[in-house]
């Protein structure tokens, strides 16, 4: 398995992966996401101006996975952090090491920028992703809150 920055000519193969993990979040059918903001979202990672990056996991020429991740500032450190906003595996490939392999990818590019830390959330009711989390990471106790403004 090859995790590897997403290329220009993966769109075909990401956007499945991309929408599957939208419809685990309810984001399907009448509330999926439109063509044009997916497209721009996608136009994010090949511009150097945007500091959003996508890896993907790659077997035999299939892509497995997908991981999204932002550097942003931060009030209490200096240098920037990383926030793994999206992680998603085919649901045949879970088990097999792919979100592992994702989420330490993840980790080299943002040790590589001098990222003094990488976060991410997830839903309560993701338990087969917490058993996940719970062995690469430090589940400390924070509750997110959220305030949609915008649909």
């Amino acid at each position: 398995m090859l995790v590897r920055p997403v290329q220009p000519d993966d769109y075909a193969a990401w956007r499945p992966l991309y929408d599957s993990y939208n419809a685990f979040y309810g984001r399907e059918g009448a509330t999926a996401l439109s063509d044009e903001r997916v497209g721009r979202i996608w136009a994010r990672f090949f511009d150097p101006t945007e500091p959003v990056f996508a890896l993907v996991a790659e077997q035999d020429g299939r892509l497995l996975g997908l991981t999204h991740d932002l550097f942003h500032r931060s009030v209490l450190h200096l240098k920037d952090m990383c926030y793994l906003q999206d992680l998603f595996t085919l649901p045949e490939a879970r088990g097999r090491g792919v979100g592992q392999a994702l989420i330490e990818g993840v980790y080299a590019r943002a040790a590589e920028a001098g990222c003094p830390r990488v976060y991410w959330q997830t839903q309560e009711s993701n338990l087969p992703g917490r058993r996940l989390y719970d062995q690469v990471a430090q589940h400390r106790g924070f509750i997110v809150y959220t305030h949609e403004l915008e649909r």
